[in-house]
């Protein structure tokens, strides 16, 4: 029987295991959300490898009696280290993460979540503080389309538009019209794209905000606190 496995992944949490050990979720585009203890102490390579946002190729191994996993290596391509030199690039990356493991990695469509998570933490380590709720916003509104609850947008120009139930707060034309258009931009290096793709008011970029957590709260059944920080 095979132990060993190999995935693609991108490290979404990682918290302390006892006295020396962690515990770290993973997205991967072979089987969606994984939970893998790192073990070793504060010397290990791995309390370097295993991070949030990094993301590489992982090594996993399956004790099928206990059903634990434990990381056997992990080939890091991504560090991302930009992301913790500014609190907003962290704040939405912390935001990205819970969402994606609070909607377990999309529910199937896991290659295309992993595509999704990459580009837009790629075009965070590079960011400034205007680009970074853009980014978050842009990440929210593909992420509902990937989950298949996006709603009609030409019925959300009205007062309190109803979403399954849900009374949302008014969007207006230039909001909608801005998240049509972000929709449209291809999954590449969303951080050289043209300035002008990301210009919108803050008034139209609230209104977008407030959308997207509305519709991904009704989903979930609540609201993710790190939403607060985008």
């Amino acid at each position: 029987m095979t132990r060993s496995f190999t995935y693609s992944a991108l490290t979404l949490r990682v918290k302390a295991s006892g006295e020396s050990n962690r515990e770290a979720w993973f997205l991967t585009a072979e089987e969606g959300l994984l939970r893998a203890t790192v073990f070793g102490g504060p010397k290990s390579r791995f309390r370097s490898l295993v991070s949030p946002f990094h993301q590489g190729k992982l090594w996993i191994y399956h004790d099928p009696v206990r059903d634990s996993r434990k990381v056997n290596d992990f080939d890091v391509i991504s560090y991302r280290m930009g992301i913790r030199e500014l609190w907003e690039r962290a704040a939405c990356a912390d935001a990205i993460a819970e969402t994606i493991l609070s909607s377990q990695a999309g529910g199937g469509n896991w290659p295309e979540a992993l595509d999704l998570a990459g580009v837009v933490l790629d075009a965070l380590e590079k960011a400034d503080i205007s680009l970074c709720s853009r980014l978050a916003v842009y990440f929210l509104w593909r992420w509902i389309q990937l989950l298949g609850l996006e709603p009609e947008l030409s019925d959300l120009c009205t007062c309190e538009p109803k979403h399954d139930g849900v009374v949302l707060k008014f969007a207006g034309q230039s909001a909608i019209a801005w998240l049509k258009g972000i929709e449209s931009l291809p999954y590449a290096d969303l951080a050289d794209l043209a300035a002008d793709l990301w210009s919108v008011d803050a008034q139209s970029l609230d209104q977008a905000k407030t959308l997207c957590k509305a519709v991904l709260a009704d989903a979930l059944g609540r609201k993710l606190p790190t939403w607060d920080g985008i």
